[in-house]
């Protein structure tokens, strides 16, 4: 490739002159920003369809008995909504922005690998369709509950397990091959003067998390398989009958599924360690203790896995050392929560949106962390263990934690990316809206739990009524505000008020200068791909 100027860094260099149009357009593209748009429109349209899943769950536990679904057709409303939000709408919605973001933040010319950046994506809208298309199937479809443990994903599961396995296949092969690629674009394709402690600490955030999905996703795979061939082709790795170990399942899962909660809120902390200093005006405080804390955590991922199997029948000895170790990953978590309002303290804030979805990440993921020190308390965990405590405590992690640093991040960049400026009002709206009704939504699930109601029922005793139907109104008005979001991102990509080029008064830009040297564009010398 030849030598670029200064100002076509960044650009669609890949495109030919002969440029396909409409939608082939999309389906070929190799640029960066296409496919990180494609990625965001992708998991906002999964949210719907996973958030459409959770009203009916919640309409289904309004009032106590049976009245609206099959007990059967609940399991599997529980079951796809967690796979949809896990795998469809957070993980791809990160993968977006580091597309869309990461090239542009360490000056490099777009993605190191960008064919492969497009075939990653279009895998995923099969996967989700394969993953849908089993609701419709003879038996229903997956109805095991997202971390579908054996025997129930291989004993007792429906005929469409097949395609929930080839599901997670391709899920798997999309996320591994964007890892690799976020990998080599940051070592390779970083501008002169970018040192690794230079870097934004979104691209810092990414390029762990990217290691981590490499280590982890290889292990679901090896789960998936194996339920695979308990079903279908009469081997025993999980049943007893035949000298294999159900809870062996559990094991490998969660060796899996721990350090993949990690994969889905680490890049939300790199989102908030940019916003919070651009609209307080200062630099990230401790920005050095921030990334080692990044490091930390997602060491310490591997090995917390079975302080969600307490219950098991562990020795102490392992209940102990899970449990001390599950303590000690809330420190490096508790030095980023610091940080961010060592960082606030007598700046200059601001309050727009972006930075109002920041304050509240900040809040409510500490109340999901405190939750979460709770469960890692074995004695007390017996308690907990599979009630809606788990419940609230992994959905203020990820609702209003991941779900709310996604919305930052698309408020702050949405000017840039689209050149328009979209409606602050009903953005303030859509935060108000989301803020109360998610708190009316979780909170209160956290008594549920407390008083015993288990979760993953559709019917429950007479006296979690009137807490459910508070919990359920919560649901419907959190459903509902993601519309105002929807309207909101429609009418600004249409056109509208064009975005000035600084719109955030002076904030916008503030992480790249401190602590990265000056923006791509202003480099002297371009940098040279080969």
């Amino acid at each position: 490739m030849t030598d670029m100027t200064p100002d076509q860094v960044g650009t669609d260099h890949h495109d030919h002159d002969h440029k396909p149009s409409g939608i082939m357009r999309w389906v070929l593209t190799t640029n960066h920003k296409d496919i990180g748009t494609m990625y965001l429109v992708f998991s906002f349209a999964m949210f719907l369809t996973g958030g459409a899943m959770a009203m009916v769950i919640r309409a289904e536990l309004f009032q106590p008995g049976l009245q609206l679904v099959e007990p059967n057709f609940f399991n599997q409303m529980t079951t796809v909504h967690g796979l949809i939000m896990v795998f469809g709408a957070v993980m791809p919605a990160f993968t977006g922005l580091a597309n869309w973001m990461v090239p542009m933040m360490i000056g490099a010319p777009d993605m190191a690998l960008p064919r492969m950046n497009n075939w990653s994506f279009w895998i995923l809208p099969f996967a989700f369709a394969m993953l849908l298309m089993s609701l419709f199937m003879e038996g229903g479809g997956p109805n095991f509950g997202w971390t579908f443990y054996a025997p129930l994903s291989t004993t007792y599961s429906p005929d469409s397990t097949a395609l929930f396995v080839f599901a997670i296949h391709i899920m798997g092969i999309s996320s591994i091959m964007g890892a690799i690629n976020v990998i080599v674009t940051i070592m390779n394709l970083r501008a002169p003067g970018m040192t690794y402690m230079k870097m934004p600490l979104f691209v810092w955030t990414w390029f762990i998390t990217a290691f981590l999905l490499i280590a982890v996703m290889p292990v679901l795979a090896g789960a998936v398989t194996m339920v695979l061939t308990d079903k279908y082709f009469g081997t025993s790795f999980f049943d007893a009958a035949g000298g294999g170990d159900p809870v062996m399942f559990q094991h490998i899962f969660w060796f899996f599924g721990h350090p993949e909660v990690y994969i889905m809120i680490l890049p939300s902390f790199g989102i908030i360690s940019a916003i919070v200093p651009a609209f307080s005006r200062k630099k990230l405080f401790g920005y050095a203790s921030m990334v080692y804390a990044t490091a930390s955590i997602a060491g310490l991922s591997f090995i917390v896995w079975a302080h969600h199997m307490f219950t098991t029948g562990m020795p102490v000895f392992a209940e102990l050392f899970f449990m001390f170790c599950t303590m000690l990953i809330s420190v490096p978590t508790g030095v980023k929560v610091f940080n961010w309002v060592a960082t606030m303290w007598r700046g200059s804030m601001t309050f727009e949106t972006p930075m109002l979805f920041a304050l509240a990440f900040i809040v409510l993921f500490t109340i999901g962390g405190f939750s979460g020190l709770m469960l890692a308390i074995t004695p007390v965990d017996f308690q907990y263990h599979d009630t809606y405590f788990v419940v609230a405590h992994f959905h203020y992690v990820l609702v209003s934690g991941a779900i709310f640093s996604i919305m930052a991040a698309a408020y702050y960049w949405l000017p840039k990316w689209t050149g328009h400026m979209y409606d602050t009002k009903l953005a303030s709206w859509h935060f108000w809206c989301s803020l109360i009704s998610v708190n009316v939504l979780f909170f209160p699930m956290h008594f549920l739990g407390l008083a015993g109601m288990p979760r993953r029922i559709p019917d429950y005793a007479l006296q979690f009524a009137d807490i459910n139907a508070i919990v359920s109104i919560g649901g419907f008005a959190f459903g509902l505000s993601q519309l105002i979001f929807l309207a909101l991102i429609v009418k600004c990509a249409r056109g509208g008020e064009k975005a000035p080029a600084k719109p955030w008064d002076g904030a916008e830009g503030l992480e790249w200068e401190v602590p990265s040297p000056a923006p791509y564009h202003t480099f002297s010398t371009p940098p040279k791909i080969d």
